[in-house]
């Protein structure tokens, strides 16, 4: 369904909520309200996006890959606040099956842009770990630190933590093959 269409429904049925208000049917009045607001919300919030996310949350994997293929093309699906978000679900999604190749999705959502600081840390550590994995510590220590500041709520400071700890062994060993 189209975003425009979505929206025109939303506010025809909310019409007909106050209209059913009006005329005493409080009871179905509300119910329509209700659901106007669903539809409307469906507008800011693709409906295949918070299902791929609950399921990525559920760690089922292949249903939240199967609701986010449904978008076909998101720059015409969505609303151009959330393609950030969609490239870093399938950023997410990509970087458990070939990590080397998420890279380019958490760029390209970190680019396009994003509104939560814990989604773009999120992003950035995952770019640290691809960084770390490629053996690029100047790059993986930079997304760290860019991390650790967008992560203003501290939702992801136990996992930047083992990745600094990672990443100080990994210099450690470093200097003991070079002795």
């Amino acid at each position: 369904m189209s975003n425009l269409v979505r929206l025109i429904l939303g506010f025809a049925v909310m019409g007909g909520a106050i209209a059913l208000m009006i005329f005493g049917f409080w009871g179905w009045g509300i119910l329509a309200f209700f659901i106007s607001v669903l539809i409307i919300v469906t507008f800011f919030f693709n409906e295949n996006m918070l299902l791929a996310q609950w399921f990525l949350r559920k760690d089922n994997m292949p249903k939240a890959e199967a609701y986010l293929n449904r978008i076909t093309n998101y720059e015409k699906q969505l609303i151009r606040a959330q393609h950030g978000y969609y490239n870093l679900l399938v950023g997410l999604i990509e970087s458990r099956k070939a990590p080397m190749q998420s890279e380019k999705y958490f760029k390209k959502s970190l680019t396009l842009g994003m509104t939560m600081d814990h989604n773009i840390a999120l992003a950035k550590l995952s770019l640290a770990g691809i960084a770390m994995a490629k053996r690029n510590k100047r790059e993986a220590t930079m997304y760290l630190a860019e991390a650790k500041k967008a992560d203003k709520s501290k939702l992801l400071a136990d996992q930047i933590k083992q990745m600094k700890d990672q990443l100080g062994m990994w210099d450690k060993q470093q200097q003991v093959r070079y002795r």
